[in-house]
């Protein structure tokens, strides 16, 4: 019963890998280590995961491949056969969005179709994949809900998150896959991605260097731990959609589907202002910032808060870890990774 992680060597993918291993589970990883950041940080990620692999005497086969290569795909579905599919792999980055519109593209669509039709041809148990906080664009009621309509979003690449459910969802619907999307809120954490908050503002303190504030510190974000979004993923594996014959398609809830297909919010429900988080990293630090203003940035919406009852309704539990644990335990990690 094999479980196909893609994005293996990033930052969730690591963590999902590492805990499924730990429990006994193989693993097979798939990621183009492609250069968004540092590839070393990748590659030691994919030293872990051997190592876990080796002490626990659990198989993780490791597979560079990039999702657009369909040939590739194809073969490593027809050698390997998961039982489920994790999907995880994509380009990540608001900002990033507006200068490269065309990797988005590839990655995050013509890749994720590449990904459905493999998953199809398999017929797989259940297939898991990243959404993001980010389709919820201008919404302005908060939390923000599965309930809620995320028609309007404010960056490429919220659109193809966005586009990413309605291509699941259609699977879902055309070859009764069961499919469960997952909604990640502001994911942080010990060997984190490099162009997030937390690493920028933690590497530039510690460098005497300033760090920017966007929308003039004005900012609220739902921080989730690592580890409880993990576990989240975990209990999700095991609870496979079902058909909902019930759904009433005069009435439709963004929530809900007569298809095999759900979509949760993975995040703490508990949003923490900017000035909060830097405040916590410096005590955390012992050395205060050097801050420069800056406007929004276009893309940033300024506040994410994550409605999870149907989350804890579906698994019994959600994210709950504090900022000020998560945050030790991230510098914890930083100073040991960086030997400082």
């Amino acid at each position: 019963m094999n479980t196909l992680i893609t994005g293996s060597a990033g930052f969730i993918g690591y963590h999902l890998a590492k805990r499924l291993l730990e429990i006994g589970k193989p693993v097979i990883g798939i990621d183009n280590l492609n250069s968004y950041y540092d590839p070393k940080l990748k590659e030691d990620r994919l030293k872990e995961l051997k190592k876990i692999s080796e002490k626990e005497r659990i198989t993780f086969i490791f597979i560079k491949v990039d999702l657009v290569d369909n040939e590739g795909l194809k073969k490593i579905f027809k050698e390997h056969k998961p039982s489920t599919v994790i999907h995880l792999a994509a380009q990540a980055g608001v900002r990033y969005s507006l200068e490269n519109p065309s990797t988005y593209i590839q990655s995050n669509l013509v890749g994720f179709g590449n990904i459905l039709e493999r998953c199809k041809e398999q017929e797989v148990n259940h297939l898991l994949y990243a959404s993001s906080s980010s389709v919820y664009g201008g919404n302005t009621a908060i939390p923000f809900s599965e309930k809620q309509n995320v028609d309007h979003p404010i960056s490429l690449y919220a659109a193809t998150k966005k586009s990413n459910e309605l291509m699941a969802h259609s699977y879902s619907h055309l070859y009764e896959i069961p499919i469960t999307g997952l909604r990640f809120f502001t994911i942080y954490g010990p060997w984190g991605r490099p162009d997030m908050a937390l690493f920028l503002f933690t590497k530039a303190i510690l460098e005497n260097k300033p760090i920017k504030v966007f929308n003039n510190g004005k900012m609220t974000r739902d921080f989730t731990f690592i580890d409880d979004s993990i576990e989240c993923v975990i209990r999700l594996i095991d609870k496979v959609p079902n058909l909902e014959r019930s759904f009433n398609r005069s009435d439709p809830d963004p929530s809900s589907s007569w298809a095999p297909h759900k979509i949760f919010n993975i995040g703490n429900s508990n949003p923490v202002p900017l000035s909060v988080f830097i405040d916590t990293l410096e005590k955390t630090l012992g050395k205060r910032a050097k801050k420069e203003f800056f406007p929004i940035q276009s893309g940033d919406v300024e506040i994410t808060f994550a409605d999870t009852s149907s989350l804890e309704a579906w698994i019994g539990t959600t994210p709950s870890t504090t900022i000020q644990n998560g945050i030790y335990k991230f510098v914890n990690w930083y100073r040991k990774y960086y030997q400082i």
